[in-house]
């Protein structure tokens, strides 16, 4: 059966967020949307979608902000409405955010801490079903904590020594549990950047899990508006997730791909000024998506990023939700749908596009 979902993290959502290493670095972050008071709300509305998995991060400044002090209720009570809803949780457990006690992965004693929270979160939610991310996007974690100043060049190793721990405690707790790393495609360097992580791992993954939001081709550049966070500016190329889900097929032949990662940001909500909607892009990958799957590569899911707009490592401009939320200048954070809402209900519920669909790119 192929899963449809949606994603999101902790620490971009739930707001009132707790001391961290991103507590620092978090100018007009206010209390994002809210997630943290709004949950039962928004995962009904996932659920009124249809997916069958829903991707969230256990927050470990949240569940241990202080050391030797633990706190699980908010998490409980998420898991329990996901599961009762009839989705499966996808939890993460470092969405590149960590306690500011912990000192961060310069630490020696960041990988025992690391995976004591670990320990703590597996032992509570594994079974039922849960599928497990263990790092998101490692390679950009680690750039993420250069650009902050927090970077170590012992991070790579201990973050691989942790995986394959955490691999292997997932699996003592739920022997057929679905465990992954997910990795972002990074246009023309995937292949690189993948040996600072994902190549360390491959014998402790059950799935390579991809996050893709745009390639370069001739004639368009434009992903290089990346480098500047104006992600907004990137012009979209749908097929090149069919590329990347091969290539990734090629060099992981034995593992199911997953996309755990897929969306389009604009720009505080605005039209681009193309006209490619939201419902448009979404159509586009999933053709892509599924024209790949149907040649013989093994893509067991779909993730759309993210189920509402959110704090995007220090702006609210980008805009990624199904539901838009306007952070800065509605004291309501009301979810509002855009077109993409009903178009992903109705790919979710006809398991696919219409025969004869084409791309409008």
């Amino acid at each position: 059966m192929f899963l449809w979902g949606v994603a999101g993290s902790g620490y971009q959502a739930e707001g009132s967020a707790p001391a961290s290493n991103w507590s620092r670095h978090a100018s007009g972050y206010r209390d994002s949307v809210d997630f943290l008071h709004r949950y039962p709300e928004d995962i009904a509305l996932a659920a009124d979608l249809g997916v069958r998995v829903f991707r969230w991060c256990v927050e470990w400044a949240r569940v241990q902000p202080t050391p030797g002090k633990w706190d699980f209720s908010f998490y409980d009570d998420v898991m329990s409405r996901v599961r009762a809803a009839g989705m499966r949780p996808m939890i993460t457990l470092d969405h590149w955010v960590y306690p500011a006690w912990a000192g961060g992965w310069r630490q020696a004693t960041m990988l025992a801490d690391w995976l004591a929270n670990a320990e703590k979160v597996v032992g509570r939610y594994a079974g039922d079903g849960s599928m497990w991310i263990t790092f998101n996007e490692p390679v950009v974690y680690m750039a993420q904590e250069i650009r902050l100043g927090s970077f170590d060049p012992r991070m790579p190793v201990r973050l691989v020594r942790a995986h394959r721990r955490a691999y292997r405690m997932i699996h003592s707790h739920d022997p057929d549990a679905m465990v992954s790393s997910n990795t972002a495609y990074l246009p023309l360097v995937s292949h690189g950047s993948d040996l600072a992580f994902l190549a360390w791992v491959a014998d402790t993954l059950d799935f390579v899990g991809i996050d893709y939001y745009y390639d370069v081709r001739p004639g368009n550049l434009t992903a290089v508006y990346a480098t500047a966070g104006e992600l907004w500016r990137i012009d979209p190329e749908p097929k090149g997730i069919y590329h990347a889900l091969r290539g990734y097929a090629r060099r992981f032949p034995k593992l199911p791909l997953y996309v755990v990662e897929n969306g389009m940001p604009t720009d505080n909500g605005r039209p681009r000024a193309d006209g490619y909607t939201r419902s448009d892009h979404l159509r586009d990958h999933v053709y892509w998506v599924l024209r790949a799957r149907s040649e013989g590569v093994n893509v067991i899911g779909f993730n759309y990023w993210s189920l509402t707009d959110n704090f995007e490592w220090g702006s609210y401009r980008p805009r990624f939700g199904l539901y838009t939320v306007d952070v800065e200048t509605d004291p309501e954070l009301v979810r509002r749908p855009t077109d993409a809402v009903a178009a992903y209900r109705e790919i979710i519920a006809a398991g696919g596009l219409p025969a004869g669909y084409r791309p409008l790119r």
